[in-house]
């Protein structure tokens, strides 16, 4: 496949915007500036000065573990049968018939991270994937991608009304512990090349993350909490990415001094719990000024996928600059989830997925007009109508 999107005003994300030119080749980008010339037997896509971004990212959704429309009837985003769910993984329950994938190519969103829940402190392996396919395997472009946890009020909610332990935040990190610990003695034993010490999932699952292979995904709201996640990451030595950190902006100069990213949100919430308390669309730009890479996130369902866009529109207007704002919903996630090589920026040799919009993509007005996936149209809206692409 040979295309070039032509009289496009680019904002790669990485480098300047420039109008020009981007050549796509077999799903990758193989040319784009202001002198880009368009290769013979190309197919020309005349986007009429539009601006074109990136495909946006989202580093947090429930995205086909928990469909929608049905109430959570059909969930599968926590396996709450135990506190150390490492060895489960969400590519295992992702259905990509899932209609929120759709409403994700609405809103501009090709690439996504699928966590489990937080119901567990531990609660299993994420899933970094296209939104748009037939068959999850191929949509796939890291797997795993991290390893959820959770501190704070979820884990010790539902577990203390079983009178089990974690009914504290105490017992909490008592179970996280306690998994690192005998993680450690498990990749002890087996060091020995003489073992006969059998294979635990769950023990490989958590030796990832000390091996740093994946990071560990923490979900904390309270910047008390959020402490505790960096105090248990440098006792046990691992990367660590703060998921959610509404209360991050108190403990900036902690987490900016560490290089750990907060992928922070979802931001149109009410302060429905205590943990909210300091939920604040201010917050994003708080935490860009004291050094911290952010990400927004939608935690899809509980915000539309498609708002993704409008989270980082609003988080501009209460202070965010407009450069980090879309840098927070593509190049910063991608970061974050080690998939920076192939998407979240316009740039020779990545995977081409483009975003045209009828407009400024940071106006709330604006739509995508055309979503582009490994260069192959997925979505298309003209005049109003809405054209998926068959799922291949």
């Amino acid at each position: 496949m040979l295309r070039a999107v032509v009289n496009a005003h680019v904002i790669p994300v990485e480098g300047d915007p420039f109008d020009g030119t981007i050549v796509i080749r077999d799903g990758r980008i193989e040319a784009l500036g202001a002198d880009v010339q368009v290769p013979e037997g190309a197919e020309v896509v005349d986007v009429a000065g539009a601006q074109v971004t990136p495909g946006l990212v989202d580093a947090h959704v429930h995205l086909g573990v928990h469909p929608e429309g049905d109430g959570g009837a059909a969930s599968d985003t926590n396996e709450m049968t135990g506190v150390n769910q490492a060895a489960v993984r969400t590519i295992d329950a992702i259905d990509p018939f899932d209609e929120g994938f759709d409403v994700a190519l609405a809103g501009g969103v090709t690439t996504v991270n699928v966590n489990p829940g937080s119901g567990n402190p531990i609660g299993g392996l994420a899933t970094t994937l296209h939104t748009h396919g037939r068959i999850v395997d191929r949509m796939v472009l890291r797997e795993p991608a991290g390893l959820k946890s959770a501190l704070g009020e979820n884990p010790k909610r539902v577990y203390g009304e079983r009178k089990q332990t974690p009914s504290t935040r105490l017992g909490t990190a008592k179970v996280i512990r306690e998994a690192f610990v005998a993680a450690q003695n498990y990749l002890r034993k087996h060091a020995d090349p003489d073992t006969t010490a059998d294979v635990d999932l769950t023990h490989e699952a958590i030796a990832k993350v000390l091996r740093r292979e994946i990071p560990w995904r923490q979900h904390a709201h309270r910047a008390d909490d959020i402490v505790t996640a960096v105090r248990i990451a440098e006792e046990f030595g691992y990367d660590l990415v703060i998921d959610h950190g509404t209360e991050a902006h108190v403990v900036a100069d902690l987490l900016a001094e560490r290089n750990i990213p907060v992928l922070i949100g979802p931001l149109f919430t009410t302060k429905s719990k205590m943990e909210l308390r300091g939920r604040s669309i201010a917050n994003p730009g708080k935490l860009a000024k004291a050094g911290v890479e952010i990400s927004i996130i939608t935690d899809h369902p509980v915000i539309p996928i498609s708002f993704l866009v409008h989270q980082a529109s609003l988080a501009v207007r209460e202070g965010l600059d407009r450069e980090t704002a879309l840098r927070s919903i593509t190049i910063n996630p991608s970061k974050a989830l080690g998939v920076a090589h192939e998407v979240g920026s316009l740039e020779v040799g990545k995977r081409a997925d483009v975003v045209v919009w009828d407009g400024d993509w940071m106006d709330p007005m604006a739509r995508p007009s055309l979503v582009l996936i490994d260069g192959a149209e997925v979505y298309r809206r003209e005049d109003g109508v809405e054209t998926i692409a068959p799922r291949s």
